[in-house]
């Protein structure tokens, strides 16, 4: 593979990998359908649904602006922490086994269990071996990209769940539509995680789709 094709193939990944795609996608899901339960067939008029429409949507906007400065500090925090390590490692240049000491703690401990002494040096060589590293850790416009993303994924779970209760005047009816729509996005969040993980598609739709009826459960019970 030619060192141009590194860089062109990294441009073409996406912005979210898809657990933080469907993560983001039944956060916002869940968090209106935590409003669409609520409604009372019986007292729900038309200022009742839009109050509804208007709160969800204005929730979601909120959370998902909150979700995405958050994952810029978590990106920013993951990249700085990336940093120090290059660091560490590059001052322990004269003392091979603490720089390999340092890798080695760095990964996880599935992963720490299956790389050698001899892959610990090749990766501590390269560190080393490099001419710099930035000072400090910075976002980038992809970062902001992503961030963009996150909010968006959160805000356009709201609609699916709340336009039955717009879209038509049999409250009842809009309701019912409204949780077959929710449990349709839940099996399917659990299926894409499912198959990503390559293990179970559909049993994973299933139990993601009971999870999130328990955790809309919960979230009622506690008064959310």
């Amino acid at each position: 593979m030619s060192q141009d094709a590194v860089p062109a193939r990294a441009q073409r990944e996406p912005v979210l990998n898809p657990v933080d795609r469907i993560s983001e996608l039944i956060f916002g899901l869940l968090m209106a359908v935590s409003f669409t339960g609520a409604v009372s067939v019986a007292e729900a008029g038309h200022a009742e649904i839009r109050a509804l429409f208007v709160a969800a949507v204005g929730c979601n906007l909120a959370w998902g602006l909150v979700d995405a400065v958050m994952y810029l500090v978590r990106t920013a925090t993951e990249r700085g922490k990336s940093l120090t390590l290059l660091n560490a490692v590059r001052a322990a240049g004269a003392s091979p086994q603490a720089g390999q000491d340092l890798i080695e703690r760095s990964l996880t401990r599935v992963v720490s269990g299956l790389v050698s002494t001899a892959e610990l040096e090749a990766i501590r060589l390269r560190i080393v071996s490099l001419p710099s590293v930035p000072a400090r850790a910075s976002l980038n416009g992809r970062d902001l990209l992503a961030a963009l993303a996150v909010f968006l994924l959160v805000v356009i779970a709201t609609f699916p769940v709340v336009i039955p209760f717009a879209l038509m005047d049999d409250v009842g009816a809009a309701k019912t539509l409204s949780r077959i729509i929710a449990l349709a996005m839940l099996f399917f969040g659990g299926f894409t995680l499912g198959h990503y993980a390559g293990y179970g598609s559909w049993r994973a739709g299933i139990k993601m789709a009971a999870l999130g009826t328990l955790l809309v459960g919960a979230i009622h019970a506690l008064g959310g």
